[in-house]
């Protein structure tokens, strides 16, 4: 029970010790210099709403000069680099569903004769619709190089075709996502940080926990191989990361409409993958901390790369080459084209492989990271 007046000296002594802890605690410390200057590089320098050099292929019907301008005109722009071109629809469609392309543009027969003829030819646009954000911009960009490629192209006795109106119509097909809804995007990406933050967190928590509360001992005392130690700790987080995927994934289909196309045993496979790689980060993590505020400090540092450089958030063909590649060793970029490919696209095995095989290389990994410093604890 306090007594006396309001002391201002008391107060003031009370926060010099704060103070003095905080010193003492370099990560801590650490944390309140570093956390900003991380998050204004990465909006400074890696985040870009507006994306450009997106992957597309050309799918031309027509050889003639018009349709030769109209994909000069495509090269040209900032926003499309031209990969090469596709023979068939199927082609496309393959491609498109592989997330090797972003726009596929087909040209149709006689498109030069309906041009020349006062018919407004139409072309097409295939987009890879599971970001709506990455695609709005360029769409936007196309409509305006065919109506350049259209003044500069029909001079002389197709001047009167000029009329002020496009003389070229685009039609856009928003491949999987037709109605350009963010949620359908929002979701898979929001599964993986809910797994990543809370996986993380709660294995690195609770080796911490029993390291604060002395009952470190008793483990390290027991007669079992670290693999051993490790998998009976991750496992239980393991199911309960199962049930968080459940609640997301149902929320998502009963309140948002958002569709899965593909197999629920696949999602589980990969979620089950996912999942044991938090876990094992977490529990390397875990290794590495003294005390539970050093975990969580651990765990935002962990999750921050995630959320901003993973293509959540942001584009990840907006952001810079240093960015992309430093995203490609984040387990999250992976799950999240996963899940999109799964859920909105009903990829099988065959589309999601080439995303798969790092995510269980950095499962290896991490596994081998924790093993060692769990060693390294026992020693």
């Amino acid at each position: 029970m306090w007594k006396g007046r309001f002391s201002f000296g008391r107060t003031w002594a009370i926060m010099q010790k704060e103070f003095t802890q905080l010193r003492r605690e370099r990560s801590t410390f650490a944390m309140i210099v570093l956390l900003p200057i991380i998050q204004l590089l990465l909006f400074g320098y890696a985040v870009d709403t507006n994306p450009k050099n997106l992957p597309t292929y050309i799918l031309c019907r027509d050889q003639s000069v018009f349709s030769r301008s109209l994909v000069a005109g495509l090269k040209n722009s900032l926003y499309f680099d031209i990969r090469g071109d596709v023979h068939s629809d199927e082609e496309g469609e393959n491609l498109l569903r592989k997330g090797q392309a972003q726009f596929i543009v087909t040209i149709p027969e006689n498109f030069e004769r309906d041009l020349v003829g006062g018919k407004k030819p139409a072309v097409l646009v295939q987009v890879d619709a599971t970001d709506p954000v990455a695609s709005s911009g360029p769409v936007a960009a196309m409509n305006g190089i065919l109506e350049s490629v259209s003044r500069h192209d029909l001079k002389g006795p197709l001047e009167h075709l000029n009329t002020g109106k496009p003389a070229v119509e685009l039609i856009q097909h928003r491949m999987y996502n037709p109605e350009g809804l963010t949620r359908f995007n929002i979701v898979p990406g929001l599964l993986g940080i809910v797994l990543t933050m809370t996986g993380v967190m709660m294995v690195a928590l609770a080796l911490t926990r029993e390291r604060e509360r002395g009952t470190m001992e008793n483990l390290l005392a027991m007669p079992a191989r670290p693999l051993e130690v490790m998998i009976g700790k991750i496992v239980p987080y393991i199911f309960i990361g199962y049930i968080q995927s459940t609640i997301v994934v149902t929320a998502a289909r009963i309140l948002f409409s958002v569709p899965v196309l593909g197999s629920l045993w696949l999602l589980g496979g990969v979620l089950g993958i996912f999942i044991t790689c938090n876990m094992a980060m977490g529990y390397a993590l875990a290794t590495i901390s003294r005390t539970q505020m050093q975990a969580m400090q651990g765990t935002i540092l962990i999750t921050l790369p995630s959320l901003m450089l993973s293509g959540f958030i942001f584009p990840f063909l907006g952001m810079p080459v240093w960015a992309q590649t430093i995203g490609h060793m984040i387990p999250m970029t992976y799950f999240n084209r996963i899940v999109r490919g799964i859920m909105l696209k009903g990829n099988g095995i065959g589309e999601i492989w080439p995303e798969t095989w790092p995510l269980l290389i950095f499962l290896l990994i991490a596994t081998m990271i924790a093993i060692k410093c769990y060693r390294k604890t026992i020693d």
